[in-house]
């Protein structure tokens, strides 16, 4: 996978911090994902949702199909998406904008909260690495963790048109 930055106000810094969260291993991402939510959810609710690009019923009806699936397909539709598998919901995810992407993992997260979505598991630790990339992002300013996650968030999913 290949990331590009979005905004020169990341290029100091997002850059490394992409490659470094695209070391983690699929599951690390996702955990990390998860916890940057708990760290600064509250400052991103605002810009999420309220995004003039983004697209809330396209990113809740996507939503709701990951909602309808088992806890294990849930699992596997965000590791599939962070992979680049071709599924039919990946290629819906993959022609979204960039803040419709972004504003549907914060809906994810907060229905892992809710009991919607498979929940992180009680005992889960973050890696060594993963934690210190948490530190790093929750240190930079608002903006460039917005940045950072349309960033990481562009990629993912499935451009592909065939099965």
């Amino acid at each position: 996978m290949t990331y590009t930055t979005s905004n020169e106000a990341t290029s100091n810094v997002a850059p490394a911090l992409l490659q470094s969260w695209q070391n983690l291993d699929v599951d690390q991402q996702l955990a990390l994902f998860y916890f940057i939510y708990k760290e600064i959810g509250r400052s991103v609710t605002p810009a999420a949702p309220g995004a003039s690009a983004a697209s809330p019923e396209i990113a809740e009806g996507i939503f709701n199909q990951i909602k309808d699936l088992s806890q294990e397909e849930q699992l596997q539709l965000q590791r599939d998406l962070i992979l680049q598998k071709n599924t039919p919901i990946t290629r819906e995810y993959g022609s979204l904008s960039n803040t419709t992407k972004l504003l549907l993992w914060y809906r994810l997260a907060q229905g892992m909260d809710s009991g919607e979505i498979i929940p992180m598991p009680d005992n889960y630790k973050l890696s060594g690495e993963a934690q210190q990339l948490l530190s790093q992002i929750c240190a930079l300013e608002f903006q460039q963790q917005i940045t950072f996650f349309r960033d990481f968030v562009a990629p993912m999913g499935s451009s592909s048109t065939e099965d």
